[in-house]
């Protein structure tokens, strides 16, 4: 514990434990008299927690005193979202984070994480030092120019890093003084925004071209200097700037692109769980994919590599992966096409969304769009028409921009849907059948990701790790949860995936000679000692 002492230590959340603090401690630390005479173990901590937290009208409510919990007291935060993750996680990320960045200039208590504008450029070094922490190991940045389907938020985006470290912490352990929330703060291009007089980010329109890769550069590099051990994940930038800074960084730093990565992993995940129920082959799956964004290319390109590692020539696994967008089928014949799907463009003629389920009878679609309601009741019963069990994974969050809802996909289906999404759905009850919507959350690969990067110290981040990472993640799908058509495990057993996905990413830096440190054999205990676990 640190040299705190009396009131210092009650303002100090890293520390504080409030009521929890034993008569021995209190007198130690000159607690006498700062609190009530009870003494409340956490169990009794979080039965108020969560009196307070189920009180609350509203899910934003709910986030703000969630949020402030945080800020007061990080022990009993984090244990409780570790104990009621299933409950808690969309409090404190998807869903409920959109709102909270579309209103964080207006629900502002307390600063947390880092911010860099354009005029702190020439010095983000020494900004860098401004943080309270030596040994950063986990940094999340946004630019905010693409919060999950709301567009850009500007600095209002900066509840994506800080919800995505809670994330790391709670699902794996990752130690809360290793992580730093970080916001590149270039502008915004969000008119209503620079308007608000509320609006607490840089007022003027985003930074573009050599301009902004500048600034990039500066920040990448003072990580390096200052922080020489970090993973910088990139999150929520817009797919252009996604692409070309993953390209940019990925072998000279610890960095990966989560909603290419990250999305791909999950998602290649719970196909390879899907032909456990479907007894299909995954060699043998044509896969469909709605929207040709960041999120979409990132999982055509892990999906490729699958296939290729599943026996695949490279020109077969290519004719296995589709895409389409709101003009239909994306074939050559179309005049523009982004440069990221280039490799995924089909050589057939032209055809409606709908008239090419009709024609290439895809075994999985795949939504990750930003566009609610894309999969309609016709696009559902097509696939139905030609699959007995059609995989339906609708990745876009919140949920109100998913493509279809869980009840939509089971009914339009007659309840043959193998249904995940991105955010949480509850259960769905046709007659006397209840169905367990799975929800592909990123939230099963990051944290493993970060934590097994930490563990082995990896010079890089490598594809072959987010390969690695989906199949231990599909195959820890247990056969209760596949038996009631779940292609995830259950939230509660996060912390779990987490420790299994570290040890493959140990093993892969291991053979691929990017690992700094010498690993033990019982990987297992190593990975697990490293996790931060708030006591009770």
């Amino acid at each position: 514990m640190k040299a705190l002492h009396g009131k210092a230590l009650l303002d100090d959340p890293a520390h504080n434990k409030s009521t929890a603090f034993t008569r021995e401690e209190r007198m130690r630390c000159g607690l006498q008299g700062l609190l009530p005479y009870s003494v409340a173990d956490i169990k009794n901590q979080q039965k108020r927690v969560l009196g307070n937290l189920r009180g609350k009208r509203s899910d934003i409510e709910k986030y703000i005193f969630l949020n402030s919990l945080l800020e007061r007291n990080q022990r009993l935060f984090y244990r409780t979202l570790i104990d009621y993750i299933e409950e808690i996680m969309p409090l404190v990320y998807t869903p409920t984070v959109g709102e909270a960045c579309s209103e964080f200039a207006h629900i502002f208590r307390k600063p947390q994480g880092l911010y860099i504008t354009p005029e702190d450029r020439g010095h983000v070094t020494s900004l860098l030092a401004n943080w309270p922490e030596t040994d950063v190991r986990i940094i999340v940045v946004t630019d905010g120019e693409r919060i999950l389907g709301l567009g850009d938020l500007g600095a209002n985006g900066m509840g994506i890093p800080i919800g995505k470290i809670a994330l790391y912490v709670a699902c794996a352990g990752i130690h809360p003084a290793h992580c730093m929330p970080v916001m590149l703060d270039v502008g915004t291009n969000n008119q209503e925004l620079r308007n608000d007089p509320l609006y607490l980010g840089y007022p003027y329109a985003r930074l573009t071209g050599q301009d902004y890769l500048s600034l990039v550069d500066e920040f990448v590099q003072a990580v390096r200097h200052k922080f020489p051990d970090a993973l910088i994940q990139f999150e929520d930038f817009s797919s252009e700037h996604a692409f070309v800074l993953l390209d940019r960084y990925h072998k000279q730093v610890r960095c990966f692109n989560d909603d290419i990565q990250g999305t791909a992993a999950v998602t290649l995940a719970g196909v390879h769980a899907s032909c456990r129920i479907t007894h299909k082959q995954f060699a043998d799956l044509k896969i469909m994919l709605l929207g040709t964004g960041s999120a979409a290319t990132g999982i055509a390109r892990l999906m490729l590599s699958a296939f290729q590692a599943a026996g695949l020539s490279e020109a077969a696994a290519r004719a296995r992966i589709v895409f389409v967008d709101r003009e239909g089928l994306v074939v050559a014949a179309r005049a523009k096409h982004k440069a990221h799907i280039q490799p995924f463009i089909q050589e057939q003629a032209p055809a409606s969304f709908v008239e090419a389920i009709e024609r290439l009878q895809p075994d999985v679609l795949i939504g990750a769009t930003g566009a609610a309601g894309a999969f309609s009741e016709a696009v559902i019963r097509q696939m139905a028409q030609y699959q007995e069990r059609p995989v339906i994974i609708a990745l876009s969050n919140p949920t109100s921009h998913t493509e279809c809802t869980a009840e939509q996909a089971y009914r339009w289906s007659d309840g043959r849907a193998i249904y995940a999404s991105g955010s949480p759905f509850p259960a769905v009850t046709m007659g006397e059948k209840v169905f367990h919507p799975a929800q592909g959350n990123n939230a099963y690969i990051f944290p493993g990701i970060g934590l097994g990067m930490l563990a082995g110290r990896a010079t890089l981040v490598t594809e072959r790790m987010f390969l690695m990472a989906a199949e231990v993640l599909a195959a820890m799908v247990s056969p209760e949860e596949i038996e009631r058509g779940s292609i995830y495990p259950t939230l509660p057993r996060v912390r779990e995936v987490s420790q299994a996905i570290a040890i493959a990413v140990c093993r892969v830096a291991q053979q691929e000679g990017l690992a700094t440190v010498n690993l033990p054999d019982d990987l297992a205990a190593y990975v697990r000692a490293l996790m931060y676990e708030p006591d009770y």
